[in-house]
């Protein structure tokens, strides 16, 4: 088989795989309903989300960030500062 031969094969392969992957997707998400929907339900409170991170000898950070459950209180993180009103 020449080169161009064998690269139209693989690029068929990854368009294959490509669209199974998708079907697979859909059809896992339309067995699992709504109820298995991402993310946390809206609600009063804040989820807490801890990250810890460790470079080696040196040390590293742990940080701990808190996101409103309230929709309308986490809209307004993303609005400017200094955004007239």
């Amino acid at each position: 088989m020449s080169g161009a031969a064998i690269i139209t094969v693989l690029s068929g392969l990854v368009l294959l795989l490509a669209v199974l992957r998708a079907a697979q997707v859909l059809r896992q998400e339309r067995e699992s309903g709504s109820g298995a929907r991402r993310g946390t339900e809206p609600g009063s409170g804040d989820s807490i989300i801890e990250s810890h991170y460790s470079s080696g000898v040196s040390g590293g950070q742990s940080m701990t960030y808190r996101i409103s459950r309230d929709p309308q209180t986490y809209a307004k993180l993303f609005i400017p500062k200094d955004r007239k009103k």
